[in-house]
């Protein structure tokens, strides 16, 4: 083990065990103590689920990535292990950066994970440099292994950025190759996804160039995920820099979702659909685990580069993770739905059936909380006469709250956190076009002391945000400008 690897292992042992469960959040994943950012290595390994994040363990703020780690025999309770990677090797000074990993045929886990250097330029300016880099081990202690970097600027096509070549995520293959997609950034200055292929895992070759962005969707193509689903080839992935189009993305950083059909003889995606695959403030780098049970399992991060001045400053752990989704295709489209561990935690079940809500706010015996799953469907009164506006109020006492509010006339839905108790003027909205009927709306709500996430219509769509509002403010209240008819289910989360 290198000198600075211990050195953060023992750091975060000590100043991990200082922060108090009630001080994180009671089922999302949060870094140990310090930074996290972008979730790595999500995987199956010995009976156990895997998890690996970008860490800082020395301050709440992005800088020398290391790879932090835990495990879970159910998605839900997590148990921290020591920090995995650290960057140690000339190949990996700058950085650890994202990337994924798999079992080998012979027990050991392969992490495989983008390594980043810095050259000095011509002019004398510097830049960094990026190529891929494995590690194995058995589940807690890894190795690096002696002729990394694995890939590096000679197996990119031509015209592709050596400074923007990362997040590779891996897979094994029918054909029993194993293949990784990793980020690229070709000569247009947008975005492009790669394919390569190994027979071990150590040694790799360039397949194909797989999708292409050509300045469609942001620039820079990061975090690439793909994976076939429900009949269907899916690749996810994190544009850089994106403009709106209408409500289906949002500016700066985003995430998106090509659903489409592989051409096997030229290892290309035939793209057929599009869409975000968060519509909410906070979701980021996505990535998928293919579970022994079957179902495809995705995480992402759960924070939003352009709202980093949102946060606790008193806090020891910055970011979090949003909770585990079972993902599926159907009409062309992903759809959502949290674990069906989540269930497991469900008691002190609630329930009020067709109440009438008339020009008013309201609020329901027992229906409050910071750790809850509430299930609602909103309908009018009259179907012929619809109501103007839906507001679900949470994290609520006197002097904060945060605001689903649906106006079926335009089919939309905002999640508006700006009365939350921030002090910084960063995103607090974001709005949705919901797909489908607005004569019945069904939301999902999981909160879970420092989050909401809002599964719409079954899963279609879904909106996940930090809300960092203290935990006093428990109130839930429903207003409705016209008559509306509700139904409600709330579960405590224990």
């Amino acid at each position: 083990m290198s000198e600075m690897l211990e050195k953060a292992r023992k750091y975060e042992f000590t100043q991990g065990q200082q922060i108090k469960a009630e001080d994180r959040p009671a089922f999302h994943i949060t870094p140990y103590v310090g930074w996290m950012n972008d979730p790595n290595g999500f995987s199956c390994y010995k009976g156990e689920y895997h998890l690996f994040y970008q860490y800082n363990p020395y301050n709440t703020h992005w800088d020398s990535m290391h790879w932090g780690h835990v495990v879970s025999k159910d998605l839900l309770h997590w148990d921290y292990l020591p920090a995995a990677l650290a960057p140690d090797q000339d190949y990996d000074k700058v950085g650890c950066f994202s990337g994924s990993a798999i079992e080998l045929e012979d027990g050991r886990q392969l992490l495989m994970y983008t390594a980043v250097d810095r050259e000095i330029l011509e002019d004398g300016t510097a830049r960094d440099v990026q190529t891929q880099a494995v590690a194995v081990g058995d589940g807690k202690d890894y190795v690096k292994y002696d002729k990394n970097p694995v890939l590096t600027f000679k197996d990119l096509p031509e015209g592709a950025s050596k400074a923007d070549f990362r997040d590779p995520k891996i897979w094994k293959e029918k054909d029993g190759n194993f293949y990784c997609v990793i980020g690229s950034r070709p000569a247009d200055g947008s975005g492009q996804i790669l394919l390569y292929r190994s027979k071990n895992g150590f040694e790799w070759e360039f397949v194909s160039t797989l999708a292409e962005n050509k300045n469609r969707y942001g620039k820079m193509w990061e975090c690439p995920d793909f994976f076939e689903l429900d009949g269907k080839y899916v690749l996810l992935t994190s544009p850089q820099d994106m403009i709106p189009e209408g409500m289906e993305y949002h500016n700066g950083n985003g995430t998106l979702c090509i659903i489409g059909d592989l051409d096997s003889e030229t290892h290309t995606l035939k793209e057929q659909s599009y869409q975000s695959v968060d519509y909410g403030i906070d979701c980021y780098a996505m990535q998928t685990l293919l579970a022994p049970d079957g179902r495809r399992i995705m995480i992402a991060w759960m924070q939003n580069w352009d709202t980093l001045a949102y946060r606790r400053n008193e806090s020891k752990w910055f970011a979090q993770m949003s909770l585990p989704r079972e993902v599926s295709v159907k009409n062309g489209r992903l759809y959502q739905v949290p674990v069906r561990e989540l269930d497991s935690m469900r008691a002190n079940k609630v329930e009020y059936r067709d109440v009438v809500i008339k020009d008013t706010r309201i609020t329901l015996d027992q229906i409050e909380g910071r750790t809850v799953d509430l299930e609602l469907v909103i309908r009018p009164v009259d179907k012929d006469k619809l109501y103007k506006k839906f507001e679900l109020c949470f994290a609520e006492n006197e002097k904060y709250h945060s605001t689903l509010r649906f106006r079926p006339d335009e089919s939309v839905l905002k999640i508006d956190r700006s009365f939350s108790g921030s002090e910084r003027a960063v995103v607090h909205q974001r709005e949705c076009l919901v797909n489908g009927d607005c004569n019945e709306l069904k939301l999902r709500v999981i909160l879970d002391r420092f989050s909401a996430e809002i599964f719409i219509n079954d899963g279609e769509q879904v909106m996940s945000a930090v809300i960092l509002t203290e935990q006093a403010a428990k109130g839930i209240s429903f207003f409705v400008d016209g008559a509306a008819k509700i139904d409600v289910v709330k579960y405590d989360l224990v």
